[in-house]
């Protein structure tokens, strides 16, 4: 950040008063711009256990599959933004969505809110965001061209919970990146 959007003069990085990290702070109006992680929000559905994965169809990571998500909006809740998400990316509703797991990545600054659901009539088609849907066995993900840790991560925590293994509901943090090995430390 180099100019304020509250007056456009210059910004420098400092601490202010009373905090304990470095802000970019406007050198002329004193206005503190936090920067804080965003919020992604998606959705793991399933038919038949099959599981509903969108081939990418923007960057970063075109071409891979994921799970139906994105940036939260202004205005709606992690659910609501969870299904919108599911319908813009592959025309998918569900009628039962109940949180899923929270995934902190902070070399990135963002935290994932992810639902699970049953995916409405098993119908689902590809929407702008997406090059195709799919429904996907265990045996038949494409676990080499997934998009993204989060991806990975929440497909084997969903497999775990139909063999009983673990609950349902988690709680981690990832670091690593895509392409370059990840790990997952579930925290519950």
């Amino acid at each position: 950040m180099n100019y304020c959007s509250e007056c456009g003069q210059t910004v420098a990085l400092q601490i202010p008063d009373g905090d304990n990290r470095e802000r970019h702070v406007c050198n002329s109006c004193d206005t503190i711009h936090y920067q804080n992680p965003k919020i992604v929000t998606g959705c793991l559905l399933v038919w038949e256990r099959k599981v509903l994965l969108c081939k990418r169809a923007i960057e970063p990571r075109y071409g891979y599959w994921t799970l139906p998500a994105g940036f939260m909006e202004n205005g709606e809740s992690t659910m609501e933004g969870a299904a919108r998400e599911a319908i813009e990316e592959a025309n998918a509703y569900s009628d039962d969505l109940k949180l899923f797991g929270i995934f902190n990545l902070p070399r990135i600054s963002q935290v994932y809110v992810m639902f699970h659901g049953t995916l409405r009539d098993g119908a689902a088609s590809a929407g702008e965001e997406s090059l195709e849907v799919g429904l996907f066995a265990q045996d038949e993900v494409p676990w080499d061209d997934l998009a993204f840790p989060i991806v990975s991560a929440g497909l084997k925590r969903h497999y775990e919970s139909l063999d009983g293994g673990t609950s349902a509901v988690g709680l981690a943090d990832i670091t690593g990146r895509p392409g370059a090995g990840f790990t997952v430390d579930w925290l519950e």
